[in-house]
């Protein structure tokens, strides 16, 4: 299976995250797919913003589902780059797309767009809530679903079941919290393993030592050594 190299809120190891800016170079460095975070505006727009509000993010301040895109659009989210909304993304990138959503509100609307425009084959599904993997699997079916899990559990096979019960396709753990017997039972229930954040050379050794399929990264040069690491 190939080794995928995804792109985190596009590189955000080195251009303002989750902007057009980021994406672009991203597709150019040659990620194997871009991963972004979505939640809804006031008006309902999906947005690329990881916080539940922009204040980390850009000159501005407050919640995002207070603030409509116009006002988003009139924000620095970094050296100039403006938020931008998932149809800009589709746009200016041609590169598979992971989108990470956390509440059934957002996974809803960007089902309708999945289907509306027919993306099943572009855009997988991503969240830490397995309620939100369950409706968006119920919603579009035949779409691709990644389980994030910031460790996998008490037992190995904890992160595995609760992949397996909501149909996922795939699983993105914490790398240093991984196992060899979690990879190996991920793989023994067919879902792709990858690893976060694989950051540094260190760690893309050990992605690959554990067999994994991926690895979510922050920096452009993993992609460029990933492809003579073994």
């Amino acid at each position: 299976m190939t080794f995928l190299t995804i792109g985190h809120r596009g590189v955000m190891g080195v251009e303002p995250e989750n902007t057009l800016r980021s994406y672009l170079r991203a597709e150019r460095c040659g990620m194997d797919v871009i991963a972004l975070d979505l939640r809804l505006s006031k008006d309902g727009a999906l947005v690329a913003v990881h916080d539940p509000d922009v204040d980390r993010t850009t000159d501005g301040s407050g919640a995002v589902a207070d603030l409509t895109v116009a006002e988003l659009r009139e924000l620095d989210a970094g050296q100039g780059e403006r938020v931008p909304v998932l149809e800009e993304v589709l746009d200016a990138v041609r590169v598979p797309i992971q989108a990470l959503v956390g509440d059934v509100a957002t996974a809803t609307a960007l089902a309708a767009l999945i289907l509306r425009h027919d993306l099943i084959s572009r855009i997988e599904v991503a969240s830490a809530q397995d309620g939100v993997l369950a409706e968006t699997a119920r919603l579009v079916p035949g779409v691709r679903t990644v389980l994030y899990a910031a460790s996998p559990g008490g037992e190995a096979g904890s992160v595995v079941e609760r992949a397996s019960a909501v149909g996922a396709a795939a699983v993105a753990v914490d790398v240093h919290r991984l196992s060899l017997e979690t990879v190996d039972s991920a793989h023994a229930a067919g879902l792709r393993v990858t690893g976060l954040a694989v950051d540094t050379l260190d760690l893309l050794r050990l992605a690959r030592a554990l067999g994994l399929d991926g690895a979510v990264t922050d920096f452009p040069e993993i992609r460029s050594t990933g492809r003579f690491t073994a």
